[in-house]
């Protein structure tokens, strides 16, 4: 349902226009003033304002240049006295004027051509189909409710230098997400600059964010810049924030709150011009009641979190991103376009998809490598069908003591793939939560053959 904001000042005016544009299916918020309309735009995302031009506290034109830049579409109610303020109003972004007393079909005509606009402003940012030149941008695909809300907070808060922490389970998106936000910020020509703090070890962690001067520590033999200086005028992003030590924590909030920066060794202040975006998979708030994470840092980068959901909750999205994945890699693989058959299209609906897009995403990929035909059959979605089982393929030959250490080595393999998994390859974290030491579980590791890609 849309939603639509009309600000006018009379109280039956404002009455009247709630309940004719309610009836014809919209949602409508109102507001008698201006003050109270930017609060509730600053709340919520609107598709349509419908404003008074007279209004007590600031007039409908300078509303309008307030809020131009947030792309709403206006629309000026006007007396026949001041028709030509509307025009001015049109001339200053206004979508289009609608004279008093109103016309209820001509208002009805007007919102559904504004909210149209919406709909293509939309398109920059969800799109249903690409075209093969598109497939290197950074593009959120889906048209289910659940992402176009949050796209639609995307859209609102990238023209913004505002802080969004990006929030979701692995797989969903985040990193997609924060490109958008650059992509279509007044920094989009500037550095786009992403860290995983979890998939770098806290002692080179610092280094990375902050670089060193020649000689500072052994083994510095040149100055380097760190990923926050590369970053000048362009994104940071950070991944993983959860993951960051109590440490580094603090110094990343004196970083946040100065925008300045210091290379290990040296005590030369740089300034920093840039707008940061972090993203994590864990509960913050969790995480803040068990102590892992300051409470200054988590209310200083909490100003507009942007919710993905996972893709179980995205049933609409499933096919639609199938089939993208199918022409992007049939693109990339210099294949004939594949087609899913209605076999492979149920299998890949009916799967509850733990590891969300990056999992659909990966089988997608090995469905085009290994198809053989035009289409894409139920046999080359590969999918897990179901869970561990220790006893499978197992051989109970030899003594109980050879049979016991074999089935020890299968868990022990599989407990601590899924630990990593979870943290994302972090060993440290990973060694945390299967509470063994780091190195003991290098070398778990490393006798099992446990990879990244595992």
């Amino acid at each position: 349902m849309e939603k639509i904001l009309v600000v006018e000042d009379n109280k039956a005016m404002r009455e009247m226009l709630e309940t004719i544009l309610s009836e014809k299916g919209y949602f409508v918020k109102s507001a008698a003033d201006v003050s109270t309309a930017t609060m509730m735009i600053s709340r919520e995302y609107f598709s349509v304002i419908v404003s008074d031009l007279q209004l007590p506290d600031v007039d409908g034109i300078s509303f309008l240049k307030r809020i131009k830049g947030l792309n709403i579409p206006f629309i000026i109610l006007t007396a026949y006295g001041s028709i030509e303020q509307a025009v001015d109003a049109i001339k200053e972004g206004a979508f289009d004027f609608i004279a008093k007393p109103v016309d209820i079909e001509y208002l009805y005509l007007i919102v559904e051509k504004a909210l149209q606009s919406t709909r293509i402003l939309r398109e920059h940012i969800i799109f249903k189909d690409q075209h093969d030149a598109q497939f290197k941008k950074s593009i959120i695909i889906g048209n289910s409710p659940a992402i176009i809300d949050e796209a639609e907070k995307l859209k609102q808060v990238a023209i913004t230098g505002t802080p969004v922490l990006l929030l979701g389970e692995s797989g969903t998106g985040k990193e997609l997400f924060a490109r958008a936000i650059h992509n279509l910020s007044p920094r989009k020509d500037k550095p786009f600059i992403a860290i995983n703090s979890a998939s770098i070890p806290e002692n080179l962690l610092e280094n990375e964010l902050f670089g060193h001067e020649k000689g500072s520590y052994t083994d510095a033999y040149l100055r380097q810049a760190g990923k926050l200086e590369l970053a000048q005028g362009g994104t940071f992003f950070l991944d993983e924030i959860g993951d960051l030590s109590f440490s580094l924590q603090g110094k990343l909030l004196r970083v946040i709150e100065e925008k300045k920066i210091s290379r290990i060794g040296s005590s030369q202040e740089i300034d920093l011009n840039l707008r940061f975006i972090f993203a994590t998979n864990r509960d913050l708030e969790k995480e803040l009641k068990e102590s892992r994470f300051r409470q200054d840092l988590y209310f200083r980068i909490n100003v507009f979190p942007i919710v993905l959901p996972p893709l179980r909750d995205r049933d609409n999205d499933i096919i639609l991103l199938a089939k993208y994945f199918t022409k992007k890699f049939s693109l990339e693989m210099k294949r004939k376009s594949l087609l899913l058959t209605p076999g492979a299209l149920k299998k890949l609906k009916e799967y509850h998809w733990p590891g969300n897009v990056r999992e659909l995403q990966n089988t997608i990929e090995r469905a085009v490598i290994i198809c053989r035909h035009q289409e894409i059959g139920e046999k080359d979605i590969i999918l897990p069908e179901k869970s561990f089982d220790v006893t499978e393929n197992f051989s109970f030959n030899g003594s109980l003591k050879e049979v016991t250490s074999r089935a020890v080595a299968i868990v022990e393999k599989k407990k601590i793939t899924d630990a990593l998994n979870d943290m994302n390859f972090n060993r440290t974290r990973a060694a945390e939560l299967l509470k063994i030491s780091y190195k003991t579980l290098l070398d778990k590791i490393k006798e099992y053959g446990i990879t990244e890609q595992d």
